[in-house]
C-alpha cells in the first residue's frame, strides 16, 4: 500500500503543469481555421459587396443593367433607391438592390444581335 502512494505521488510529480504556452498550442488549431476562413470566405465576400455598392452608386440613366431577376433593360430614371427600367415594351418599377450587375453596351448588343441572326 505504502509504494502505490509513493508510485503515484511520483506520477503527479513527474507530470509537468501545463502553461500559458501549452495551453495556447491546443487552441492553436482552432486560431488557423478562423485565420483560414477570414481570408478564404469572409474578406473576399466583404469585398465583392463593396464593389457593388460602388457599382449601384455610379449607375444612372441609360445604363445597361442586369437584374437579378435576369431581366435585362435600360435605366430610365432614378430616384432615391428606386428606377425605372425600360425591358423595350414596358417599364418596371425596382429597387437599386435589385440590379445584378451593369452591362457593357457593346458587349450586350453583339450578343442579342448574334442570338437574333442565329434564330432567324
Amino acid at each position: 500500500m505504502f509504494f502505490e502512494t509513493a508510485a503515484y505521488a511520483q506520477a503527479a510529480a513527474g507530470a509537468a503543469p501545463q502553461t500559458a504556452m501549452g495551453s495556447l498550442m491546443s487552441f492553436m488549431p482552432i486560431i488557423l481555421m478562423v485565420v483560414i476562413f477570414y481570408f478564404l470566405l469572409i474578406r473576399p465576400q466583404q469585398k465583392r459587396q463593396k464593389q457593388h455598392a460602388v457599382m449601384l452608386d455610379a449607375l444612372k440613366a441609360g445604363d445597361t443593367v442586369l437584374t437579378n431577376a435576369g431581366m435585362i433593360g435600360t435605366i430610365y430614371s432614378i430616384d432615391g433607391n428606386v428606377m425605372v427600367i425600360d425591358l423595350g415594351s414596358t417599364k418596371v418599377r425596382m429597387f437599386k438592390t435589385a440590379i445584378a450587375d451593369k452591362l457593357d453596351p457593346a458587349t450586350y448588343n453583339t450578343v442579342t444581335d448574334t442570338a437574333v441572326k442565329e434564330n432567324k
